[in-house]
């Protein structure tokens, strides 16, 4: 399997956070999600190390952590 671009649209990033795609979606529109690049009307794209900042940031040590449901 080849590496993955540094830049994905949202199904790769979908798939690399293991979401679904409308979750993703949902999250870019409420601001729970990662940091996208918007670049043009129709074009979101998502660059590897905020999805990985983003997912490094969810982390915790118990459920009373969470801070919101998402």
């Amino acid at each position: 399997m080849s590496e993955l671009p540094e830049i994905l649209n949202t199904r790769e990033a979908a798939d690399y956070v293991r979401l679904s795609k409308p979750t993703l979606e949902r999250f870019r529109c409420s601001g729970d999600g990662p940091k996208f690049l918007k670049l043009s009307d129709a074009a979101v794209r998502y660059r590897r190390r905020d999805l990985d900042a983003w997912i490094a940031s969810r982390l915790v040590s118990s459920t009373s952590e969470v801070p919101h449901a998402a």
